[in-house]
């Protein structure tokens, strides 16, 4: 749809589903998406990652400058060639995933990104609702923790949860008016912000900062992929199902690049510069604190308000992908109602880990990380799938009986499948699991140089993409939807 055809629909309900999107209104054009991307990444968390450049991996502004803009916008690049076959097929990614895995082999790969999904909303809601109580401490004098004050939690959490119904439940229309116009009042907030940050600055560690080898920029590019661009790859053809036909790949692939590498360069090179010096916001269990300590008293306000913004719009857009991977998975409901158990379900885990289970946050957040090894096995066996795949039967991709196209063999395309299965364990190797100290898995590649420095997602892409395409991919299997 126009722009003018998403306003005058902003605030009306979207009916669809997973459904294949016709062809009369897909008239998106490739700045909506822009928007969309760039809404998404504007949060001021992302300046922990460039403080983990500039600490860890000791990388020079310069570099971790260059680092960003090919991780950040690199990785996004991957989302808008995903984005591509959410044009041929107008479906969401991962029903468009069942020609390539078949109807009953796609479910896992479905199961494990609505997982990572539920996780990642659950963390962005329970730390809006900590910056929501951090802000009320401020302005009403209120306990600063969350088992101090019960019920002001639980309200908190209602009010991020339902601000994410609000946008995520009316759908696709509502939700590009609502990105690219909250971009420019909460972008505005960062931007403030940013500039009294930038009086944190330690110029002179700046410019005595040596540069950094080569391998170390590598690795810093791989980990800004992987905290990027690699998490929401699974997301890119939800947004634009509804593109027109003719829209070029290669506007795609930019409008994601750009929309996220703009503000996630921006965001990641000045975390960079208040670092050097300085690893406090690198080693913080929480940045919402450690940044809030940079600032004046009187700026807490403001940069509370950016960083739930910020998180918002981040959340709207995961739980709307969220809903339609839940219909994926099987769940005979309307897409709203999906998007309502979906929130439900991280209102719940919210409640979990603010008021009951301590610390056991950290742990969660490594589960969930985990799941970026089997994503991206299956990113590398999507793409591989991409260059050969043109079509998408629409009836075909709804139908879980024997009788579609992509029943394969059981229902599973066997050699996209054991690519991915075979990729996931290649992966695991390359995988410590813990927090800490507390290591309870450690693969048998784990010491290896991809293993130590957390790059084992490449080897896994590596190797569920190669070990696809050397089976041969979609050339043996289109031929089967003109049945």
């Amino acid at each position: 749809m126009t722009s003018s055809e998403a306003s005058s629909k902003a605030g009306q309900l979207e009916t669809r589903g997973i459904e294949p999107a016709p062809e009369a209104e897909c008239h998106g054009h490739p700045l909506q998406l822009f928007w969309v991307w760039f809404a998404a990444n504007i949060s001021i968390l992302g300046l922990p990652l460039g403080a983990t450049l500039v600490v860890y991996q000791q990388l020079a502004i310069w570099q971790a400058f260059i680092v960003a803009v090919i991780g950040a916008g690199g990785s996004f690049a991957v989302v808008g060639l995903i984005s591509i076959a959410g044009r041929r097929g107008r479906a969401p990614s991962l029903t468009l995933s069942r020609a390539v895995f078949g109807v009953r082999g796609n479910i896992g790969p479905t199961l494990v990104s609505l997982m990572s999904r539920l996780g990642w909303e659950t963390v962005n809601t329970t730390t809006a609702a900590y910056a929501l109580l951090s802000l009320s401490t401020i302005l009403f004098g209120t306990a600063p923790t969350a088992g101090e004050v019960p019920l002001l939690t639980l309200i908190f959490i209602a009010l991020f949860v339902t601000c994410t119904l609000l946008v995520s439940g009316l759908g696709h229309a509502t939700l590009l008016v609502i990105q690219k116009w909250a971009t420019w009042g909460f972008g505005a907030l960062n931007i403030v912000v940013a500039l009294f940050l930038m009086a944190t600055i330690d110029w002179q560690a700046v410019a005595d900062t040596p540069a950094a080898p080569l391998s170390a920029v590598l690795i810093g590019i791989g980990t800004i992929a992987a905290g990027t661009g690699i998490g929401w790859a699974n997301a890119g053809a939800d947004m634009s199902r509804y593109q027109h036909g003719q829209v070029k790949g290669w506007k795609l692939v930019l409008s994601a690049a750009a929309g996220a590498g703009i503000p996630l360069t921006l965001l990641i090179t000045l975390g960079g510069l208040i670092s050097a010096g300085d690893d406090h916001l690198a080693s913080a269990n929480d940045p919402i604190a450690a940044i809030r300590e940079m600032l004046p008293d009187w700026m807490a306000v403001p940069y509370l308000l950016a960083a739930f913004g910020g998180l918002l719009l981040s959340n709207n857009l995961s739980v709307y992908s969220a809903g339609l991977t839940t219909l994926t998975l099987g769940l005979r409901i309307k897409r709203v109602y999906a998007v309502v158990v979906d929130i439900v379900a991280i209102f719940a885990g919210s409640i979990y880990f603010m008021l009951i289970a301590g610390n056991f946050y950290g742990p969660f957040i490594s589960f969930i990380s985990l799941l970026a090894v089997p994503i991206t096995a299956w990113v590398g066996v999507f793409l591989v799938d991409l260059i050969h795949r043109h079509h998408y039967s629409g009836p075909d991709l709804l139908d879980v009986t024997p009788s579609s196209a992509y029943w394969y063999r059981g229902g599973i395309e066997w050699r996209a499948f054991a690519s991915w299965a075979l990729a996931i364990v290649i992966g695991f190797c390359f995988t410590s699991i813990g927090v800490g100290d507390h290591v309870w898995f450690t693969g048998v590649l784990a010491d290896s140089w991809l293993g130590r420095n957390g790059l084992g997602w490449i080897a896994t892409f590596v190797v569920a993409a190669g070990s696809y395409g050397l089976l041969g991919s979609a050339r043996h299997t289109t031929y089967q939807e003109a049945r």
